[in-house]
């Protein structure tokens, strides 16, 4: 279990580099609110980590800190980023639900337990990222309504 929940602080760490570039090219292309959304969500997947790296600490393991995959520089549109970042969002919710296997295989109730927040918390990031899709795609060409858009739902 030490070894997986090594491999999802790096897993955590990788998408907070995937938004902070999808956040910079947000920014390049003067679209603030999005930008900011985003850098938003480098600095929650960078708790997601902190806080397993925690656990692990708490529970006398050891923390192995992995190299980062380098993530893309760029994406063709901002739907197609929008539409990684879904993606990305849908791959670390199996990652989770395998280490909620995983600690329910290894009778490690500590652990279920604690990924029990994670679980919940995938629902809610899938659901944004959806959410925010459909804008995107309602929005087509014109990003200023997505603008707007963003800044409404980051209202709420």
């Amino acid at each position: 279990m030490n070894t997986k929940l090594n491999e999802q602080i790096t897993h955590e760490f990788a998408a907070a580099q995937i938004y902070l570039s999808m956040a910079c090219g947000f920014d390049d292309m003067g679209l603030k609110g999005l930008a900011g959304l985003f850098h938003k969500q480098v600095e929650e997947e960078r708790a997601h980590a902190m806080k397993i790296l925690g656990y692990i600490q708490d529970c006398g393991g050891k923390v192995h800190l992995q190299a980062l995959p380098e993530p893309p520089a760029e994406w063709p549109s901002v739907v197609d980023a929008i539409e990684a970042a879904l993606a990305h969002e849908k791959k670390v919710t199996g990652q989770i639900n395998a280490l909620v296997a995983l600690a329910d295989q290894e009778k490690d109730y500590a652990t279920r337990s604690f990924l029990n927040w994670y679980v919940d918390e995938q629902v809610e990031e899938e659901d944004s990222m959806s959410t925010l899709l459909q804008g995107a795609k309602l929005a087509g060409k014109n990003l200023l309504q997505l603008e707007s858009y963003v800044y409404h739902i980051a209202a709420k």
